[in-house]
C-alpha cells in the first residue's frame, strides 16, 4: 500500500473544500485535495446561482465551482480524483486511505466532504435535476415567483421550506406521508394558517411528469388502504425537504457528530476534538447549507490549519 505524507489534507471539492484550498495554497502550505464523491459538491447540481456574490448576472453552479478549482489551482494546489474510505485519526500523522487505495498521513485535514439530500428514490427526480427537482428552497425558490410549487415532507425543515416559498410562489402544496406534521408546534401553525399552502396529509408522491421540466406530480392519497386515490397535480417545482446526511461516516469513531451524523465543532470555530482536524462546510452544517456559509468556513479552516502548523513547527 502506497503512503504518502503531506502537510494539510483537504477532503471534499465543494465551496469549503475549494476555499480552504485557496487559503493554504496562497500560505504555502502544499495542500492536497481529493475531490470526494461529487467533484464540485452539491452545487454541481443547481442550474443558476444568484445568491453567490461576485457574480451581478448569476452563474451556473458547474461554472461557479470551476472557477474556484482553477483559482486553488492557481496557487499550486494539487487536486486528486478519488473517495476517502477510510481513515484513523487516533494519532498524528493522520492517515485517510482512499479508493485507489493510497494512504495519505497527514499533519493536519479539513473535513469539507458535504452533505447529501435525502431523495425519495423516483427515477423522475434524476430525470428533471435542474429542471424543476431540489432540494433546497433558498437556493431556487427565486425561480418559482408566482408559480405553484410542491414540497415534500412533514417536519421543521419542510415547513419552513413551504413558509418561505409561499413568498414569492402563488401556491405550495406540502406532500406529507403521515396524517400529522412532526414539525414543532410554531411551524405547524405558521404552515396551517398560510392560506397559499396547501397540506396533502397521507400522500406519497410516486412520479413527476413533464415535457421540458416538471409540469406535474403523480400522486396516491392513502398508499395500499381500501379508499386509495390516485390523481395528478399541476406543478411547475418540486422541492425536497426530508433531509440530509452528512458524509461524515468514517470520522465518525473519532471526532463528534450530532444524532444526524453532523460533526460537532468548538463554538464558532471549525475545530474539532482532533488537534489539527477541522470541519468544514455542510458536513459540519445542519442550519444554513449555503454556498457563501461553506466557504466562509472553509476560510477559517484554512487560517486554524496555518496557525495550527506553525505553532507545533510542522
Amino acid at each position: 500500500m502506497e503512503t504518502e505524507k503531506v502537510r494539510c489534507l483537504i477532503i471534499g471539492s465543494g465551496p469549503a473544500g475549494y476555499t480552504a484550498a485557496i487559503y493554504t495554497g496562497r500560505a504555502n502550505i502544499s495542500p492536497v485535495l481529493y475531490e470526494g464523491i461529487q467533484p464540485g459538491g452539491q452545487l454541481t447540481t443547481t442550474t443558476e446561482v444568484e445568491n453567490f456574490p461576485g457574480y451581478p448576472e448569476g452563474v451556473t453552479g458547474t461554472q461557479l465551482m470551476e472557477d474556484l478549482r482553477k483559482q486553488a489551482e492557481r496557487f499550486g494546489v494539487e487536486i486528486r480524483s478519488g473517495i476517502a474510505t477510510s481513515a484513523d485519526l487516533s494519532k498524528a500523522p493522520y492517515k485517510v486511505t482512499f479508493d485507489d487505495g493510497k494512504t495519505i498521513e497527514a499533519s493536519t485535514i479539513i473535513i469539507s466532504t458535504g452533505a447529501t439530500a435525502k431523495y425519495l428514490g423516483l427515477d423522475d427526480e434524476k430525470k428533471y435535476a435542474g429542471m424543476g427537482v431540489s432540494a433546497c428552497a433558498t437556493c431556487d425558490g427565486f425561480f418559482y415567483r408566482k408559480k405553484v410549487v410542491a414540497v415534500v415532507g412533514g417536519g421543521d425543515t419542510a415547513c419552513e421550506e413551504a413558509t418561505y416559498l409561499a413568498s414569492l410562489a402563488s401556491k405550495v402544496y406540502l406532500i406529507v406521508r403521515k396524517p400529522y406534521l412532526r414539525a414543532s408546534q410554531i411551524m405547524q401553525e405558521r404552515v396551517l394558517n398560510n392560506p397559499k399552502i396547501e397540506v396533502l396529509f397521507e400522500h406519497n408522491t410516486v412520479g413527476l411528469f413533464g415535457e421540458n421540466g416538471v409540469e406535474g406530480a403523480h400522486v396516491v392519497y392513502r398508499k395500499g388502504e381500501p379508499d386509495e386515490k390516485q390523481y395528478d397535480i399541476a406543478i411547475d417545482g418540486f422541492f425536497l425537504a426530508i433531509g440530509h446526511k452528512p458524509n461524515s461516516d468514517i470520522f465518525k469513531p473519532y471526532v463528534d457528530t450530532d444524532e444526524i451524523g453532523y460533526i460537532i465543532t468548538e463554538g464558532a470555530t471549525p475545530r474539532t476534538k482532533v488537534p489539527g482536524v477541522f470541519a468544514a462546510g455542510d458536513v459540519a452544517d445542519p442550519h444554513y447549507r449555503q454556498a457563501i456559509t461553506a466557504a466562509a468556513s472553509g476560510c477559517k479552516a484554512a487560517i486554524e490549519t496555518e496557525r495550527y502548523l506553525n505553532e507545533h513547527n510542522l
